[in-house]
């Protein structure tokens, strides 16, 4: 079950990539019955083009405005290409007439609390930065790629969320099976986290 946290506004626009996660998000929104619209990003990839084809397709067949964003440039000096990406995608956002939903999760919570900690300073992910907001934080991922498939909602995976690129996705592919291995209770935990950290 997709567990929300906090209220859901009534007119929102939903940060969305074409992966399972944001795609059951927006479809989630749009069977709520939400005035939804699309922020999409181009980061320039070879996976890019079949994804903001995907999202098109999507808001095209659903009758929802989509904006697309397309990042181009490259980042500073000692920034990680992920990190300039995110930056560029939040000076969008901030600026957004509505609350923006992203498709963070559960997962995503434990993978940024692991990534903070082995920075030495552990953090929770938070509910909000800004007008962002993140009402899916209690939501394990596999409820949302269970919604992808029990509703035949069209998604695509990025290649290189299986490979070690990036420490984000090192993390999740290397680290969070061997965490779970030690502590099968890790997201139980991080949930009371989240719960503990909550501020609308």
């Amino acid at each position: 079950m997709i567990k929300v946290l906090g209220k859901l506004p009534k007119k929102v626009s939903v940060a969305c990539s074409g992966g399972p996660d944001s795609m059951a998000v927006l479809d989630f929104l749009v069977r709520s019955r939400r005035d939804v619209n699309i922020i999409h990003f181009n980061h320039g990839t070879k996976h890019s083009v079949d994804a903001e084809r995907l999202v098109s397709d999507y808001a095209n067949s659903k009758n929802i405005p989509i904006k697309i964003y397309n990042i181009s440039g490259k980042p500073c000096k000692n920034q990680s290409k992920e990190a300039w990406w995110s930056t560029k995608r939040y000076e969008v956002f901030h600026k957004a007439d509505t609350p923006v939903v992203t498709g963070h999760n559960l997962n995503d919570v434990a993978e940024w609390w692991i990534f903070t900690s082995l920075r030495g300073n552990p953090r929770v992910m938070p509910y909000n930065n800004k007008n962002v907001i993140r009402p899916f934080l209690l939501t394990r991922k596999n409820i949302l790629e269970n919604w992808c498939e029990k509703y035949s909602v069209p998604h695509v995976r990025d290649p290189t969320n299986f490979t070690c690129e990036n420490a984000r996705s090192h993390i999740r592919e290397k680290i969070m099976p061997e965490a779970l291995t030690i502590s099968p209770g890790l997201l139980k935990i991080m949930s009371k986290k989240v719960i503990i950290n909550y501020k609308e």
